[in-house]
Protein backbone atom coordinates (compact mmCIF):
# COMPACT_ATOMS: atom_id res chain seq x y z
CA UNK A 1 0.00 0.00 0.00
CA UNK A 2 1.14 3.54 -0.72
CA UNK A 3 -0.03 6.37 0.65
CA UNK A 4 0.35 10.38 0.51
CA UNK A 5 -0.44 11.90 3.27
CA UNK A 6 -0.84 15.90 3.26
CA UNK A 7 -1.79 18.08 6.49
CA UNK A 8 -4.73 20.57 5.76
CA UNK A 9 -6.16 23.21 6.97
CA UNK A 10 -9.44 21.53 5.19
CA UNK A 11 -10.29 19.79 2.25
CA UNK A 12 -13.14 18.48 -0.07
CA UNK A 13 -13.97 16.03 -2.56
CA UNK A 14 -16.97 15.73 -4.94
CA UNK A 15 -18.07 13.57 -7.42
CA UNK A 16 -21.40 11.47 -8.56
CA UNK A 17 -24.23 14.52 -8.47
CA UNK A 18 -24.58 15.60 -5.21
CA UNK A 19 -21.69 13.94 -3.72
CA UNK A 20 -19.86 16.10 -1.38
CA UNK A 21 -17.88 15.54 1.82
CA UNK A 22 -15.40 17.93 3.27
CA UNK A 23 -12.91 18.15 6.53
CA UNK A 24 -11.15 21.07 8.58
CA UNK A 25 -7.91 20.76 10.12
CA UNK A 26 -6.74 16.96 9.69
CA UNK A 27 -5.15 14.48 6.90
CA UNK A 28 -5.82 13.87 3.67
CA UNK A 29 -4.69 10.85 2.54
CA UNK A 30 -4.51 9.49 -0.68
CA UNK A 31 -4.18 5.62 -1.07
CA UNK A 32 -3.21 3.01 -3.65
CA UNK A 33 -3.50 -0.58 -3.18
CA UNK A 34 -1.25 -2.96 -5.13
CA UNK A 35 -2.32 -6.23 -6.57
CA UNK A 36 0.07 -8.29 -3.63
CA UNK A 37 -1.33 -5.81 -0.13
CA UNK A 38 -2.27 -7.60 2.50
CA UNK A 39 -4.28 -6.86 5.44
CA UNK A 40 -1.27 -7.13 7.76
CA UNK A 41 -0.30 -3.95 5.74
CA UNK A 42 -3.65 -2.21 5.79
CA UNK A 43 -3.26 -2.39 9.74
CA UNK A 44 0.20 -1.06 10.04
CA UNK A 45 -0.59 1.63 7.99
CA UNK A 46 -3.67 3.14 9.88
CA UNK A 47 -1.46 2.53 13.05
CA UNK A 48 1.08 4.48 11.11
CA UNK A 49 -1.15 7.27 10.28
CA UNK A 50 -2.74 7.65 13.39
CA UNK A 51 0.42 8.16 15.40
CA UNK A 52 2.25 10.10 13.18
CA UNK A 53 3.59 13.35 14.80
CA UNK A 54 3.29 15.92 11.97
CA UNK A 55 1.23 18.78 13.81
CA UNK A 56 3.03 21.59 15.95
CA UNK A 57 2.84 21.63 19.53
CA UNK A 58 2.49 25.29 21.32
CA UNK A 59 6.54 25.84 20.17
CA UNK A 60 5.55 24.93 16.62
CA UNK A 61 7.40 21.67 16.75
CA UNK A 62 5.86 18.53 14.66
CA UNK A 63 4.85 16.47 18.35
CA UNK A 64 1.34 16.06 17.82
CA UNK A 65 -0.52 13.01 16.16
CA UNK A 66 -4.47 13.79 14.53
CA UNK A 67 -5.62 12.46 17.92
CA UNK A 68 -3.82 15.04 19.80
CA UNK A 69 -5.45 17.71 18.07
CA UNK A 70 -8.50 16.36 17.39
CA UNK A 71 -8.12 16.48 14.14
CA UNK A 72 -10.27 14.82 10.71
CA UNK A 73 -9.18 12.69 8.26
CA UNK A 74 -10.23 11.90 4.40
CA UNK A 75 -9.37 9.37 3.11
CA UNK A 76 -9.58 9.13 -1.14
CA UNK A 77 -8.21 5.91 -3.02
CA UNK A 78 -5.94 6.65 -6.11
CA UNK A 79 -4.59 3.72 -7.86
CA UNK A 80 -2.47 6.05 -9.82
CA UNK A 81 -0.25 6.26 -6.94
CA UNK A 82 1.28 2.70 -8.07
CA UNK A 83 1.91 4.49 -11.85
CA UNK A 84 5.08 3.14 -13.61
CA UNK A 85 6.60 4.65 -15.84
CA UNK A 86 9.58 3.16 -16.38
CA UNK A 87 8.85 2.80 -20.03
CA UNK A 88 7.50 5.22 -22.41
CA UNK A 89 5.33 8.33 -21.71
CA UNK A 90 1.95 6.50 -20.88
CA UNK A 91 2.09 5.39 -16.99
CA UNK A 92 1.44 1.56 -16.84
CA UNK A 93 -0.41 0.83 -13.83
CA UNK A 94 -0.25 -3.44 -14.02
CA UNK A 95 0.53 -3.01 -10.39
CA UNK A 96 -2.37 -1.82 -9.42
CA UNK A 97 -4.88 -3.98 -7.35
CA UNK A 98 -7.60 -5.15 -9.46
CA UNK A 99 -10.95 -2.85 -8.29
CA UNK A 100 -12.76 -6.11 -6.42
CA UNK A 101 -9.15 -6.40 -4.32
CA UNK A 102 -8.77 -3.17 -4.30
CA UNK A 103 -12.26 -2.35 -2.74
CA UNK A 104 -12.05 -5.00 -0.07
CA UNK A 105 -8.30 -3.72 1.57
CA UNK A 106 -9.58 -0.07 1.00
CA UNK A 107 -12.71 -0.69 3.25
CA UNK A 108 -10.92 -2.72 5.33
CA UNK A 109 -8.41 0.43 5.90
CA UNK A 110 -11.03 2.70 5.85
CA UNK A 111 -12.58 0.96 9.02
CA UNK A 112 -8.71 0.36 10.98
CA UNK A 113 -8.55 4.39 10.78
CA UNK A 114 -12.03 5.07 12.25
CA UNK A 115 -11.53 2.29 14.70
CA UNK A 116 -7.90 4.28 16.08
CA UNK A 117 -9.58 7.56 15.70
CA UNK A 118 -13.19 6.83 17.64
CA UNK A 119 -14.64 8.82 14.55
CA UNK A 120 -15.81 8.73 11.24
CA UNK A 121 -13.13 9.46 8.22
CA UNK A 122 -14.58 11.32 5.37
CA UNK A 123 -14.01 9.57 2.30
CA UNK A 124 -14.26 9.78 -1.76
CA UNK A 125 -16.29 7.43 -4.13
CA UNK A 126 -14.16 4.49 -4.86
CA UNK A 127 -13.58 4.43 -8.15
CA UNK A 128 -15.22 7.06 -9.60
CA UNK A 129 -13.64 10.26 -10.95
CA UNK A 130 -13.71 13.05 -8.23
CA UNK A 131 -12.48 16.63 -7.82
CA UNK A 132 -10.49 17.10 -4.99
CA UNK A 133 -9.90 20.45 -2.83
CA UNK A 134 -7.15 21.37 -0.05
CA UNK A 135 -5.33 23.70 1.74
CA UNK A 136 -2.42 22.14 2.54
CA UNK A 137 -0.80 23.13 5.88
CA UNK A 138 2.72 23.97 5.97
CA UNK A 139 3.13 22.78 3.86
CA UNK A 140 3.80 19.21 4.61
CA UNK A 141 3.36 15.79 2.53
CA UNK A 142 4.62 12.98 3.97
CA UNK A 143 4.48 9.65 1.26
CA UNK A 144 4.84 6.24 2.86
CA UNK A 145 4.72 2.62 1.58
CA UNK A 146 3.87 -0.42 3.23
CA UNK A 147 7.06 -2.26 1.34
CA UNK A 148 9.45 0.03 2.85
CA UNK A 149 8.30 1.03 5.70
CA UNK A 150 10.18 3.96 5.89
Amino acid sequence: MRAVIQRVRKASVSASPGYFQEIGQGLLVFIGIEQNDTYDEAVWLANKIINLRIFGDDNELMNLSIQDIKGEIMIISQFTLHASTKKGNRPSFIRAASPEYALILYNKFIELINSGLGTSAKTGKFGEHMDISLLNSGPVTIIIDTKLKE
